[in-house]
């Protein structure tokens, strides 16, 4: 039985896993991205040995916060991250270990762990859109990324809606600084929802604006790719029994109705292991 050593690497925390090549975990954890006095490269070496010690292992998986170039294994651009843009993971770790490694962007990944194992499994077409500190998203057609001409595609954040960045206003951060500024308090996100699940009128209120800008991005979306299915990801998913039929019933308001029927709308299966799945899954339709 084939086994893979599989990091996702974010601005906060690097998890780690040894997965079979069915996407079973053998074993997983997580180390902050930056520890003092130490380069990520140096981070992610140690994690792969201590990985080594225990297991016999064909192949390093990578999934990357940035603008990932994943012919090469280059990451292009991470500002997240110091001393990480620019850093060729793939020509590192492969002269270091003397093993195959492939990176990919991490909402690619998520993409693809939804396609192999998850929601988008057995679909045509898909977009999968990851909300957190900010927005990504991931296309494939006929099982394939849609990466663009210079690596940038699906970069669903930049896009411009009322004014703004999407990014800058239908993401867990933005509903976050809004409510503590009208609250004049810190507030996380998992408090918004359990106040407003409590009937607190500035949460709900806050929440619905955040889904509707949420619903022009998707509607938008959808008009250009028309994808049989649209994927949501991110921690703030985790709230779908609150967000699902709230987040519909914008969009019903902003796409046409023939066109919504034939769209499914899905949650995330994989979440917080979607990165690491994803990974392992791109590294295996390589090699």
């Amino acid at each position: 039985m084939s086994k893979y050593i599989c990091l996702d690497i974010g601005g906060t925390y690097i998890k780690y896993g040894v997965l079979t090549q069915e996407g079973k975990f053998l074993s997983k954890g997580k180390n902050p991205t930056i520890n003092e006095n130490q380069h990520i490269l140096d981070n992610i070496k140690n994690i792969i040995r201590s990985c080594k010690k225990d297991y016999d292992v064909k192949g390093i998986c990578i999934s990357s916060a940035g603008i990932v170039d994943s012919k090469k294994g280059k990451i292009i651009s991470a500002t997240l991250i110091p001393n990480y843009s620019g850093l060729n993971l793939k020509e590192e770790l492969e002269k270091e270990f003397n093993i195959n490694c492939e990176v990919e962007n991490d909402v690619n990944c998520v993409g693809i762990a939804e396609s192999f194992i998850g929601e988008a499994k057995n679909t045509s077409s898909s977009v999968c859109i990851t909300v957190g500190t900010g927005i990504g998203g991931c296309i494939i057609v006929d099982n394939k990324i849609l990466n663009g001409f210079t690596n940038s595609a699906g970069e669903l954040g930049y896009m411009h809606i009322k004014d703004s960045r999407f990014s800058k206003i239908a993401t867990t951060s933005s509903l976050v600084n809004r409510v503590s500024k009208l609250k004049n308090r810190k507030i996380s996100g998992e408090e918004i929802f359990e106040l407003a699940k409590c009937g607190d009128d500035i949460c709900i209120e806050e929440i619905d604006n955040m889904l509707e800008n949420l619903a022009i991005g998707i509607a938008n979306i959808i008009y250009i790719i028309n994808p049989e299915v649209v994927i949501l990801g991110g921690g703030i998913m985790e709230q779908e029994e609150y967000i699902k039929e709230r987040l519909y019933k914008h969009l019903k308001e902003k796409v046409v109705t023939e066109i919504l029927e034939n769209t499914s709308i899905k949650f995330a299966k994989n979440q917080n292991d979607s990165g690491m799945i994803g990974a392992l899954k791109n590294y295996i339709q390589k090699h």
